[in-house]
């Protein structure tokens, strides 16, 4: 076992508590490749901005945790060798069982994910509080979530697809007060998977449960609140996707307006998964369609990443995180 201290890494406290104070959200971005990973770091350094890698209990079959804490850890290494002093946090993303967040604890994570939200509030309760005692022993912090977001985060993460079931604010602050958990995932109507919202009969977005956040907001003053479900899914990528042999249809993401409105209010960790997957597979299709005698996949690895880089830097813009430079690691 060694700690994420070792690692350079930072728990997401103080991160938090600077969004708060602030009006801004700290990009939270999942990584699922080498490229995606250096390209975050890219956008990272060229913004000054503060940022959470996020890894799923996916990827930890496809690397395990030591070597994702490892991989985290040069990132930690090229922020250094820069000459810069910019937090960098790894997030255990949607943990589901116990043993997974002690396991990513154990190999160096700075903050972990209890995803308890498809339980009765009272076994949500009761999982949260055992992983908070376990993480805070090491000054881990903890995110859970209450309230379930409908669709997938990754392919056979989640055993649930269901309506969405907005969070309750009365149970909120019970929640917090019972588990002691570090910063919550609400669901305010966002979704995940390609569709994050449904438009109505004349074509309309909703907007997203403002007053649900506000409320919150009211009765837990200062507590740090999470947004799941927040890409943009871009038509300019799922066009490409299409043009170049895919299949992607039915997709809708949030409007950045309603993004950027949640961050300057109690939402100060903003996760963004699909939109990073999307473009790197478009660019991909794209690559491969015209250098179609390539072998070697650096044809494309290589060429993805500094647009994935671009493409991190409108989130931090967006979010606002930039002004965080000043943040102490």
């Amino acid at each position: 076992m060694y700690t994420f201290k070792e690692l350079g890494l930072v728990n997401i406290r103080r991160m938090l508590e600077d969004a708060y104070d602030r009006n801004y959200a700290i990009p939270a971005l999942n990584f699922i490749s080498i490229e995606q990973f250096n390209a975050i770091i890219d956008a990272m350094l060229s913004k000054r901005s503060p940022v959470i890698l996020l890894a799923s209990p996916n990827l930890h079959k496809q690397l395990g945790f030591q070597m994702i804490a490892r991989i985290a850890q040069s990132g930690v290494d090229r922020i250094r060798d820069a000459g810069e002093s910019i937090p960098l946090a790894l997030h255990l993303d949607h943990g589901m069982t116990y043993e997974q967040c002690t396991s990513a604890v154990e190999y160096g994570f700075s903050s972990v994910m209890i995803d308890g939200s498809a339980l009765p509030f009272d076994e949500n309760v009761a999982l949260t509080a055992r992983v908070v005692e376990y993480a805070h022993r090491y000054d881990v912090t903890v995110e859970a979530e209450l309230g379930v977001l409908s669709g997938m985060e990754e392919e056979g993460s989640r055993g649930i697809d269901h309506a969405n079931a907005y969070t309750d604010p009365e149970m909120v602050a019970a929640f917090i007060k019972r588990t002691n958990v570090d910063c919550l995932a609400i669901s305010i109507g966002t979704s995940h998977g390609l569709v994050k919202m449904k438009p109505d009969s004349d074509g309309v977005l909703p907007e997203l449960r403002f007053d649900i956040l506000a409320e919150i907001e009211r009765r837990v003053p200062r507590f740090p609140i999470v947004l799941h479900g927040a890409s943009t899914i871009m038509k300019y990528y799922v066009d490409m996707i299409n043009d170049f042999g895919g299949d992607v249809t039915d997709t809708q993401g949030i409007p950045p307006e309603q993004v950027a409105k949640a961050a300057k209010h109690a939402v100060c960790k903003v996760n963004i998964a699909s939109d990073g997957w999307i473009a790197a597979m478009a660019l991909t299709r794209k690559i491969l369609h015209e250098q179609r005698r390539s072998i070697d996949c650096r044809s494309f690895t290589l060429a993805v990443r500094p647009e994935l880089a671009r493409l991190y830097q409108d989130k931090i813009d967006l979010l606002g995180s930039a002004r965080a430079s000043r943040l102490p690691s």
